[in-house]
């Protein structure tokens, strides 16, 4: 019986092995108790929480009290208002939602943005698997959709890592056709999936983000720390010098001239408006906001990015 060789990992693809040593790099990083900024994106910043909450008691209600947190049960059973309390919880859920639509099987420079996320989760899990946390999550393209429920242990993060590099999207290059309800259908599936007191980081380019997919991203952190990394390559902020150019995916090509100072200007505030509609629902609903290129060390991006107190 043959055996068929690890993939060596290339800017276009992940293999287990290389997932699996980024258990190494992760000893630097830490999710309990730094500050979490939003790089390049001006003064906005927010803390981890380090550990979910759970039910503990319920007390009379005080001036200053979440009305969110009324235990409506014992109101009304004594007729004056009572606030729950909660106490931290040993392990917390942390959902990794990695992206493997067809545009992030892209990149003018360093690796694919499906690449990049991977990578990010990878991190991301092993960082709170040594910390104790659950590691679960979702795994998704336009057509595949793979729900890990959150688990302790190495386990976990295995799992996770599994799910990501057998991913059809990676075996069936051109068959991930584009479909524009692919982000809203997995953002309602993480919100049934997701319970109150959970980390979830979102990884992924968010192309095709409306309102819709707000509203949910919204209803998400009422009640979960929330991480967004907008992933992207530098070929979606800027046009390359004046010339002719040709790009394609595999099936189709597209040519483009840079001579052309409208297309320009149309390029960067198509690219400037998306970055600031992401930056902007991180403010309004206090998550958490994180940027990285293709290019980018996604290790220094959360390094960088998780700031002590």
């Amino acid at each position: 019986m043959s055996v068929v060789p690890e993939q060596i990992p290339t800017p276009a693809n992940i293999t287990t092995a290389g997932l699996i040593a980024l258990s190494k790099k992760s000893r630097s990083l830490s999710l309990k108790s730094g500050l979490i900024g939003a790089l390049q994106a001006g003064d906005y910043q927010s803390a981890f929480k380090g550990r979910g909450m759970e039910y503990d008691e319920s007390r009379l209600y005080q001036p200053g009290d979440d009305i969110r947190n009324i235990d409506w049960r014992v109101t009304a059973r004594t007729g004056k208002a009572h606030t729950k309390l909660f106490r931290e919880e040993r392990e917390r859920p942390v959902h990794l939602w990695v992206d493997f639509r067809a545009p992030m099987f892209f990149a003018t420079r360093g690796k694919f943005k499906a690449v990049i996320a991977a990578e990010l989760a990878s991190l991301f899990a092993w960082t709170a698997q040594r910390q104790g946390d659950r590691v679960g999550g979702i795994v998704f393209s336009d057509t595949v959709h793979h729900e890990l429920k959150p688990q302790r242990g190495k386990s976990a993060v295995l799992r996770l890592i599994k799910h990501m590099v057998e991913h059809p999207s990676w075996q069936q290059p051109g068959s991930n056709e584009e479909n524009q309800q692919g982000l809203l259908h997995s953002l309602i599936n993480l919100r049934r999936l997701v319970k109150p007191g959970s980390m979830v980081i979102l990884l992924s380019d968010f192309r095709g983000l409306d309102e819709n997919c707000r509203s949910h991203l919204i209803r998400l952190r009422q009640h979960n720390e929330v991480v967004m990394v907008h992933i992207y390559d530098w070929l979606e902020e800027f046009l390359p010098p004046a010339g002719n150019y040709r790009i394609t995916n595999g099936k189709q090509e597209l040519e483009f001239d840079t001579h052309n100072q409208k297309l320009i200007d149309d390029h960067t505030h198509k690219f400037n408006s998306h970055k600031e509609l992401l930056i902007k629902t991180a403010r309004s609903c206090h998550m958490n906001y994180l940027c990285c290129r293709t290019e980018d060390d996604p290790e220094k991006v959360i390094r960088e990015g998780l700031r002590s107190r």
